[in-house]
């Protein structure tokens, strides 16, 4: 998970882009011909592509850039230590 990348992506697509996006690299991922290198990689890429769905999500709702990524980061923080 890259913070950079989410603001990046937060700040110049839109939320139906990134799920389209969601849609095909994960019909990808499955294919069988995907080896694990490649899944991984995938696998990070659809890891960012949420977090910055989310963060836009909150920036639409009036959070500022700053504030949404640390709140983002906050919440994934908070469920790695459980």
């Amino acid at each position: 998970m890259k913070l950079p990348v989410f603001k990046n992506l937060a700040k110049t697509v839109s939320v139906e882009a990134m799920e389209t996006a969601l849609e095909v690299l994960e019909a990808y991922a499955d294919s069988p011909a995907v080896k694990e290198p490649e899944q991984e990689v995938i696998g990070e890429m659809i890891s960012n592509i949420c977090g910055a769905i989310e963060m836009k999500q909150m920036m639409d709702e009036g959070m500022d850039e700053r504030t949404a990524a640390n709140t983002f980061m906050q919440r994934v923080m908070g469920s790695i230590d459980k």
